[in-house]
């Protein structure tokens, strides 16, 4: 099976330096994923604040570089990429961000970014096909293009600036989508309208989409699969499915069993920022949950566990399992 987008045992340090060995940030610890070329997917990165899934977002896009490892597009290696190679790249990796307000410049018009999208990749010649695709790309994420054309950004809602992003996206006929945190900033009555504009994207388009998000109900609710991530590094991936329904890593027992509360005060994301910013002198070579860990044993301490292989579909590192086989480490596909 064929890797669209992938990384391979990707890590990223944040700080330090040649002559500075503290406040160091390992803000992504040797990860390892892919995306199907042949299977279009919904992926989730899910994990408390600071657990490194913006950071691997930004990875995936090529705003960012990795300190080792690869990020590969289409069999490229992303940061060797020729100029023409990277435009191409550009357009088939759309982002759709948290907060869509900060990407509007409030002296133009919201369809502005969607005539920007256009000029730029030169997906029209002429006024005259330039209007339909705008239309179309509107009503594809619902919204009613006499309505949204000519208003400025303030004019909008929340949930209408965000499928306006959405649609932006959408101009440039993507491959793949990398949403973070799409609908954080938006209302519930919003939410659900956003998420199926999401999921009409893969099912109907054939658009593969990485959803970033701390909500582990709207990860299972739209989709396929699911990577936990826990201070940069993966402790379980595999089908949304089975990690929600039975998850076997103690960390995602963790935020499973705290899905009451995500919604009101979120106190398991109390601190969470604090275990990233971590001194070089303190960093353990065992497992980074070991501290939190209920079921922890005196080899975890020691030395990071592998990803042991639960079920068909499933990985975690975590020694409670080591009595399975270890999964080489490449990219897994998704």
């Amino acid at each position: 099976m064929a890797n669209l987008l992938e990384l391979q045992n990707v890590t990223k340090v944040f700080g330090g330096g040649m002559f500075s060995r503290s406040n160091v940030t390992i803000a992504a610890d040797d990860v390892s994923f892919a995306i199907s070329a042949d299977r279009p997917s919904i992926t989730a990165v899910a994990g408390e604040s600071g657990s490194g899934k913006t950071t691997l977002a930004r990875l995936l896009l090529g705003v960012i570089k990795p300190t080792s490892g690869n990020v590969i597009y289409n069999g490229r290696d992303v940061s060797k990429m020729s100029g023409s190679e990277r435009r191409e790249f550009r357009r088939e990796v759309q982002p759709i961000f948290q907060d869509p307000f900060e990407v509007y410049n409030p002296f133009y018009k919201a369809d502005h970014l969607l005539h920007v999208a256009i000029d730029k990749f030169k997906l029209a010649e002429s006024e005259d096909q330039r209007i339909p695709l705008i239309n179309e790309a509107l009503e594809t994420v619902g919204l009613r293009p006499e309505e949204m054309l000519g208003r400025y950004p303030h004019q909008l809602s929340g949930g209408q600036r965000q499928r306006m992003m959405v649609a932006r996206a959408l101009l440039l006929k993507p491959r793949i989508i990398l949403a973070d945190e799409p609908v954080s900033m938006v209302d519930a009555s919003l939410r659900a309208t956003i998420l199926e504009s999401i999921r009409t994207l893969n099912r109907d388009l054939g658009i593969s989409v990485v959803y970033v998000t701390h909500d582990l109900t709207t990860a299972y609710q739209i989709c396929d699969e699911i990577l936990v991530m826990y201070k940069g590094s993966v402790v379980e991936q595999g089908s949304v499915e089975r990690v929600i329904r039975d998850p076997k890593h103690p960390y995602t027992r963790l935020l499973v069993e705290s899905i009451p509360q995500m919604r009101s005060d979120r106190a398991w994301e109390d601190g969470a920022e604090e275990l990233m910013s971590i001194d070089e002198s303190m960093v353990t070579t065992g497992c980074k949950f070991a501290d939190r860990c209920p079921q922890v044993m005196d080899k975890c301490h020691d030395e990071h566990p592998p990803a042991f292989q639960l079920d068909d579909d499933r990985v975690a590192s975590c020694y409670l399992y080591d009595d399975l086989p270890a999964v080489n480490k490449q990219a897994v596909a998704t």
